[in-house]
């Protein structure tokens, strides 16, 4: 495999960061992960533009643009043989002094990693499962897509290997929250509910997406402070992230749910399917 670091193209084993970065010694560091259909960066914008707000809170100096990055990625996909991908691009914070650095960051490292992905297929569902673990307070005002992952590790490691199950989080407060790499969805009659980021949350790009396009088909959407007891109430529960897309769940806490045979979630699934190889914004829906 071919990656992108620092202007370059290496193969993984020529690929050397400095002890001293930052990402590596504090964590100072962010990444995002997207999902290309037949050459095209789904949502890249929406992706780079969280991306971009988030270096201004870690005081790192770069902004990332779609021509220039899309460029890049085009040029990995190319020399990697890849039309269908799960790409990450990784922004590091840079090299250091041991020691706090309040001074911003001028020189961070940037990282594209591609993996080759199948087409995208029919739905799938999966089990979600209740996590004693819960969900940590972000470090700052709002959570980061950021190298500080340990939280969701060890709620990996409470659920095990199973592919087909997620792990839902409690927060503090024992609201309900988020997957361990997913955000939550319920259908209630005509609404669609999913937990505010006053929960602690990452805001999800597809999360995002999906709100707008329920909004596109005359649902409503609540975003709020919601109990387990009000989730397990639904009609219909589905989870989403940028690769997986929309995946519905079919249990949680011995309630069983429709999974993919849910009417929401097939509308949604289909319109996923509609605008995935072409759309990059969110904000692409409302020009409509």
């Amino acid at each position: 495999m071919v990656i992108y670091i620092n202007g370059q193209f290496l193969t993984k084993e020529k690929a050397v960061l400095s002890p001293f970065d930052h990402g590596f010694l504090y964590g100072m560091g962010l990444f995002e992960t997207f999902r290309v259909y037949e050459g095209h960066p789904f949502l890249l914008d929406d992706h780079l533009e969280r991306l971009n707000q988030g270096l201004e809170v870690l005081n790192i100096n770069y902004r990332f643009e779609r021509e220039e990055t899309n460029n890049i990625l085009q040029e990995l996909l190319k020399v990697n043989h890849l039309n269908n991908a799960y790409l990450r691009l990784n922004v590091s914070a840079g090299i250091g002094d041991i020691g706090l650095q309040v001074e911003p960051y001028i020189n961070p490292n940037i990282l594209f990693f591609p993996k080759p992905l199948p087409q995208a297929g029919d739905l799938t569902e999966k089990k979600a499962v209740l996590l004693e673990l819960r969900r940590n307070s972000p470090e700052g005002s709002e959570r980061l897509k950021s190298h500080h992952f340990m939280n969701n590790i060890l709620a990996k490691k409470e659920i095990g290997h199973a592919v087909d199950t997620e792990g839902i989080f409690l927060n503090e407060k024992g609201c309900i929250a988020e997957g361990i790499v997913s955000n939550i969805f319920w259908v209630k009659g005509n609404c669609l509910y999913t937990p505010s980021v006053q929960t602690g949350i990452l805001n999800g790009i597809t999360r995002q997406f999906v709100c707008e396009l329920a909004k596109k088909h005359n649902l409503s959407v609540e975003e709020g402070l919601y109990s387990l007891e009000h989730s397990l109430e639904a009609d219909e529960m589905f989870v989403t992230n940028s690769i997986q897309e929309i995946v519905p769940i079919s249990t949680l806490e011995g309630h069983e749910f429709p999974g993919k045979r849910g009417q929401i979630v097939q509308l949604l699934h289909r319109e996923y399917r509609h605008y995935c190889k072409s759309l990059w914004s969110r904000h692409g829906l409302r020009s409509e």
